[in-house]
């Protein structure tokens, strides 16, 4: 790694987001983390995780394409401040309804569909802004890396914490520290000054701009590939996570402690995987190393998923994780520095409904297939899935060394 790791900090609206995102995002894993956990302890049902995973991110999946047209449409800075104001009002609900005791699972699933609806217009929103706060355009593609970074270590600090503030404090805790962590955030986009916004001129409605965005991304073989790719991976793999509750709870006979711990582990392989993929040097064909992280990703879940021993079990997990961040990673990074800028908003939402639209669909598929074959024989089944893309892709980039993309777009801009 070197001082170029950190370019895109000279940007003073990107330092504000970033210190401000970090708090929020530490006490977003902890209400995860936290709501997981609540989850299975009333009902000790693999396929409700699943369910709770669905509902939190299903309306992401319908209504993504609205919250990319309205990124395009309208000012992404006033939009993504009401998505922050709106998720602290659904921690606040949380923290509440959980403190007095006197809760139903239904109506934590219901809170957690809500949120869903929230990110599908905050997902587009912020990412596009994202474009707005780096003032020299060159530092983009860091902004993002560092993005990556600072998810995954949120995400290796978050479970952490929330399993030691679950066994000491209880579970309202999790839930009103998210709220508290919202402040940092709101308090950063309020600080920041981004140029005046000029409305843009419109010439259709937002369906026709919707399928404009369709039509651009059918049009660009480079982008549709990297969304199927996500797609693929975010139904059919992504969702093991779901299934860690049972590890902690059933198979290594822990606590909440030793959940948050594997969530962690998981956490601690991602953000080594955003640093590695951050240090690389330019020239690097990014889609070559996604393939051989891939294939990494799949080999971490083969062996994690029969490990009865916890300590080796959580060195597999960290080798999962490590693999997993190049389907994120790179995948936004590769799409962000290529897109039209005019279509920003609206493929981000393609982006999102790949990532978080297929993992509900995911997590309801895998919570019933644990429940056939077995937990064990189910992340198993996800690891030899994973290993078959990851070949797939080798094939593809043998075949189409460049897949139309320019070159610049291969290089490592992380």
């Amino acid at each position: 790694m070197n001082i170029s790791t950190f370019n895109a900090f000279k940007s003073r609206n990107y330092r504000l987001y970033f210190s401000g995102q970090s708090i929020s995002l530490i006490g977003t894993w902890m209400q995860k983390t936290a709501v997981s956990w609540v989850i299975y302890s009333q009902t000790h049902s693999k396929f409700m995780l699943g369910l709770t995973l669905f509902a939190s991110m299903f309306p992401s999946f319908v209504f993504s394409f609205l919250g990319g047209v309205a990124s395009d449409r309208y000012n992404r800075y006033k939009l993504l401040l009401m998505t922050q104001f709106a998720s602290m009002i659904q921690a606040v609900l949380l923290t509440v309804l959980i403190y007095f005791k006197h809760y139903e699972v239904w109506q934590i699933i219901a809170l957690s569909a809500f949120l869903g609806l929230i990110n599908a217009f905050d997902v587009p929103a912020r990412q596009s802004l994202v474009y707005e706060m780096v003032e020299d355009k060159a530092d983009l593609p860091n902004a993002l890396a560092l993005n990556s970074s600072m998810v995954n270590l949120s995400r290796l600090i978050g479970p952490g914490i929330a399993g030691l503030a679950l066994e000491k404090f209880g579970e309202d805790i999790c839930f009103g520290i998210n709220a508290i962590s919202f402040i940092a955030v709101i308090g950063s986009l309020l600080y920041m000054k981004l140029p005046a916004y000029t409305p843009k001129v419109r010439t259709t409605n937002m369906l026709g701009e919707l399928k404009e965005g369709f039509a651009y991304i059918r049009a660009t073989p480079a982008i549709s590939l990297i969304l199927l790719t996500l797609a693929s991976v975010s139904l059919l793999v992504l969702p093991y996570s779901t299934l860690m509750p049972v590890y902690a709870k059933d198979i290594f006979k822990g606590n909440a402690s030793t959940f948050g711990v594997i969530d962690s582990a998981i956490g601690m392989g991602a953000f080594c995987g955003a640093i590695f993929l951050a240090s690389l040097k330019p020239g690097k064909n990014l889609r070559k190393i996604l393939a051989l992280n891939t294939l990494v990703f799949g080999a971490g879940l083969v062996l994690f998923s029969h490990s009865t021993i916890y300590p080796i079990a959580l060195i597999f997990a960290t080798i999962a994780g490590f693999g997993m961040m190049s389907q994120i990673t790179i995948s936004n990074t590769l799409i962000q520095t290529t897109v039209d800028p005019a279509m920003r908003g609206r493929v981000i939402s393609f982006y999102a409904m790949a990532f978080f639209g297929m993992q509900p669909l995911g997590g309801l598929l895998v919570g019933a297939v644990s429940q056939w074959i077995g937990t064990p024989n189910t992340v198993l089944l996800q690891g030899v899935v994973t290993i078959i893309i990851g070949g797939l892709l080798f094939r593809q980039q043998q075949l189409q060394p460049a897949a139309g993309l320019p070159a610049h777009a291969w290089k490592p801009y992380l």
